[in-house]
């Protein structure tokens, strides 16, 4: 028994088709948007690679631009059928591919929720991504003289300065790593001296961080060295003084910026994705609704259609005897080719 049946006479088949190829079209300008989505995350990403420590975080980008570029095509194609349905001598060339394409169109949806889900739940693996990559990237700031390094004082300086952000968790974080160059310290100080063997790996640590934490905000000239010693500069308190640097981590401002670009984005592949569904059921329906008219001569004649040619029950059952088939008949292949191969040679004696 076939459910969700709905029957359809000639201006409903009409509707039907006319409706269907205006929202495949539609679904075809989306796709663009997906595709535009997926080239901007991919070119976000890309400029703050530097200070990323996964290579797979561009899964979500290409996911998109597939998805884009797949879209328009599939969308294209469905709204030629519909525009071609009302036509029985055009229709009947698309009849034989039409079951193989809403099998397609169903694993293209899957697809598409699963990246919808995917932006949603990004955050995790995005937060240990940017803490990793920042570690890293304080720890070569220093290296301006090292080739494939020499940028990444820029690349951090720009980062603080546009995020507002300092550090990886905070600006304490810049006072236990070197960022100083050694080509920028006088070895002959004994300040310098003392701090090199005051550390146990012989590094240059200071309380101190670079200009790019200072907050332009501050109604004072900013303090970016002995930062935690009140004494050494004139009605200052570290604890209160708010406004010298920025007190947000830049993990912390990068880790906001991404989900709430990842959410949006996310919200929207959720949407498109009910879009595509509404039209790959509706296409059924068309399909349907076509194929069971009685009487092809009479197009005014009434018709059915239905989601699914069977029960949701019966149709599970039938597809998972069509996979318990598929598994034995490749058994049965196997065993046959063993045997073949094992079969002894039979040798005549005259």
């Amino acid at each position: 028994m076939a459910m969700m049946k709905v029957k359809f006479n000639l201006k409903k088949r009409v509707k039907l088709a006319q409706g269907l190829w205006l929202m495949n079209w539609c679904c075809v300008l989306t796709g663009i948007v997906l595709f535009s989505m997926g080239i901007f995350l991919k070119i976000e990403l890309r400029k703050r690679s530097e200070v990323m420590d996964n290579a797979e975080s561009h899964f979500v980008p290409n996911s998109l631009i597939f998805m884009g570029a797949l879209a328009c095509a599939l969308n294209a194609f469905a709204g030629k059928i519909c525009y071609d349905s009302l036509d029985p001598a055009k229709f009947a060339k698309w009849k034989p591919m039409l079951k193989s394409y809403l099998v397609v169109c169903l694993l293209f949806n899957i697809f598409t929720f699963f990246i919808a889900v995917v932006c949603l739940v990004t955050r995790g693996s995005l937060e240990s991504t940017l803490a990793q990559g920042l570690k890293n990237g304080m720890r070569y700031y220093k290296d301006t003289d090292t080739p494939g390094r020499c940028y990444m004082k820029k690349t951090i300086d720009l980062l603080q300065i546009e995020f507002k952000c300092c550090g990886n968790n905070g600006f304490r974080d810049w006072f236990e790593i070197q960022w100083v160059s050694n080509r920028y310290l006088d070895f002959s100080s004994k300040e310098v001296k003392d701090r090199i063997k005051s550390n146990v790996d012989g590094k240059y640590l200071i309380d101190g961080v670079p200009f790019s934490c200072c907050n332009p905000s501050s109604p004072r000239p900013c303090i970016q060295l002995q930062v935690t010693n009140n004494s050494a500069h004139y009605s200052y308190e570290h604890q209160t003084e708010e406004l010298n640097l920025w007190h947000r981590g830049c993990k912390e401002s990068l880790l906001h910026y991404y989900t709430n670009m990842m959410s949006s984005m996310g919200a929207l592949v959720f949407l498109v994705w009910i879009l595509e569904m509404t039209v790959m059921v509706g296409l059924r329906y068309l399909h349907t609704c076509l194929e069971s008219i009685a009487n092809p001569e009479d197009p005014e004649c009434e018709s059915e259609g239905w989601l699914l040619e069977k029960s949701l029950t019966e149709t599970i059952k039938s597809f998972w005897d069509t996979l318990k088939n598929l598994g034995k008949l490749n058994q049965v292949e196997s065993g046959d080719g063993e045997a073949g191969e094992k079969a002894p040679a039979v040798t005549t004696v005259s």
